[in-house]
């Protein structure tokens, strides 16, 4: 029993620190991912802007004018 505890520490220690370096590159992908997603909804807003102003300058508006029965 005496000999199988050093070899199980070392072998939790081993997977700890494995663990820990999938953890610190998996929080990288996700930080990379956060700045991506940012970018793409501010791209969105700006190309619907866009979009809307091409639009209201495309479609002829109607004259407001009064109804006939005025």
């Amino acid at each position: 029993m005496d000999t199988e505890l050093p070899a199980r520490i070392d072998r939790l220690e081993e997977q700890l620190a494995h663990q820990s370096l999938t953890i610190d590159e998996l929080n990288e992908v996700v930080a990379r991912q956060a700045d991506l997603i940012d970018a793409l909804g501010r791209k969105i807003a700006a190309l619907t802007s866009q979009v809307e102003e091409l639009e209201d300058a495309a479609i002829p508006q109607p004259a407001i004018t009064k109804p006939p029965h005025y």
